[in-house]
């Protein structure tokens, strides 16, 4: 065995999934994960209470609302990336350390070009994109403001996502959890001085935000260049090399389709929001700061189920790659049904923290409790996706939620949208739309169980 394929090494910050108790790994990756993304989530979170409180009602709908556009850019490139998290994983589990150096360059080289195009294409679309959600005039120049800012840092963010994406391929999470908690804390720090102190309304958020998420990019970084495990950043040997981008676009290209064609129906969802008003539009802005902590555990869990996945894969694992699978979605479900109880239960005070005024308070509370049960099925959307991506199939789960996101829910909200004029039915094209999607997930994921091809041969393999 050379030392470029060298067996896993107990002094390094990686976890080798593929022995060991398995509830276990899950859970130890998963924590981490989930605590990072908690304080990841700080960072819109921390901005909409900020401007809630201290600005207008304006620059919180503005400044919540502008989440799709985002997501419609940032989520292409999750997708992408996500796809050699997969091959890293798989090539880590068959022990192919010269692989995941290899994977490591041409995805840190694939992120500073991306990131080049995604910064020019923000800033020219993001006003279309306003237009396009009905965005009311008295929001309009607020949530341009933010958008433009914002897309001018996205650099940081995606250096940071596409670095700890490497980092979780190998079983490390923890790493990538310890830079959000200083970017979350350095993000609320600069929230407060630019608004409170400066009086810099929206702009002061959005330029805290990029500044936090640069520095996350720097410390991800630090460690890519300074470890002496596989997946060492050597600035010199940044390239594409082309039979590795292949398989990291094989996977990656339908999560990005499926991710940014999502967020880009959610800006037409979005419009039917805008429709009611900018107190509506506030109360469905904090709504979405709930919805986003209360996915986090089935999120973070789903996670683990493709690091595990592609591992186990990776070293010809099949039946105790299931087992992980199964052992996620049970982890989901009662993670999920836990938080669900005191949002439905303090619903008012909820959204009280974020935006007090009557109004808003009524439509969030509203939108809370009737949509927040529904959570539930969507652990099987996230965990059986999340397996399925781990053995390198992401076409049925892009499919799938493509039908059920974007195809259904669009004729779901023409059709209901003519039937009457309140916002509730508008809100349930979500819990519709996972529901459908939920149940299509879990039949292709039982009449598969995981019998996709690797993307990797094992390393025995590959000298015969």
């Amino acid at each position: 065995m050379s030392s470029g394929q060298h067996a896993l090494r107990k002094r390094g910050k990686d976890v080798d999934m593929t022995t060991g108790n398995i509830t276990r790994h899950i859970i130890l990756f998963a924590l981490p994960l989930l605590a990072g993304n908690i304080f990841q989530q700080l960072y819109n979170m921390v901005d909409t209470w900020v401007v809630g409180r201290f600005v207008s009602n304006e620059a919180y709908a503005a400044v919540g609302s502008v989440g799709p556009i985002i997501n419609m850019l940032v989520g292409f490139f999750m997708g992408l990336s996500s796809g050699a998290g997969v091959v890293i994983s798989q090539y880590y589990g068959a022990k192919r350390m010269q692989d995941v150096e290899r994977t490591v360059h041409t995805t840190i080289m694939m992120t500073l070009i991306l990131g080049v195009a995604f910064t020019i294409l923000g800033l020219i679309v993001a006003p279309a994109m306003l237009r396009l959600m009905n965005t009311p005039d008295n929001v309009f120049p607020e949530s341009r403001a933010y958008l433009s800012i914002y897309f001018s840092g996205i650099m940081g963010l995606m250096i940071y996502n596409v670095g700890a994406g490497i980092l979780r391929a190998v079983g490390d999470s923890k790493r990538p959890f310890y830079f959000l908690v200083v970017c979350a804390l350095m993000n609320t720090v600069l929230d407060l001085v630019f608004v409170i102190i400066f009086q810099m309304g929206v702009r002061g958020v959005a330029l805290a935000t990029i500044l936090s998420q640069a520095t996350s990019a720097v410390l991800v970084l630090i460690v890519l260049l300074r470890t002496r495990e596989c997946i060492r950043f050597i600035p010199k040997k940044l390239r594409l090399h082309w039979d590795i981008l292949k398989k990291i676009i094989r996977v990656g290209i339908p999560a990005a389709i499926q991710m940014a064609i999502t967020a880009f129906s959610n800006i037409f969802v979005q419009s039917y929001i805008n429709f009611f008003g900018d107190a509506a539009m506030s109360g469905w802005t904090t709504y979405a700061k709930v919805d986003a902590v209360i996915f986090l555990p089935m999120q973070s869990i789903a996670l683990a189920s493709t690091t595990f996945v592609g591992q186990n894969l990776g070293s010809n694992q099949a039946e105790r790659a299931r087992k992980g699978v199964n052992t996620a979605l049970r982890l989901a479900l009662c993670s999920t049904a836990v938080l669900m109880i005191p949002i439905l239960i303090f619903a008012e005070p909820v959204v009280a923290f974020f935006n007090a005024k009557p109004e808003v308070v009524e439509y969030g509370s509203m939108l809370l409790r009737y949509v927040t049960p529904f959570y539930i099925v969507c652990c099987f959307n996230q965990v059986y996706s999340g397996a399925l991506r781990g053995a390198g199939n992401s076409k049925a789960p892009m499919v799938i939620m493509l039908s059920s996101f974007v195809a259904f829910r669009q004729v779901y909200l023409f059709i209901m949208s003519r039937l009457c004029n309140e916002i509730i039915p508008i809100a349930m094209s979500y819990p519709a739309g996972w529901i459908l999607c939920a149940t299509l997930t879990t039949i292709y994921y039982h009449r598969t169980k995981l019998t996709s091809t690797r993307l990797v041969d094992n390393h025995q393999e590959k000298e015969n």
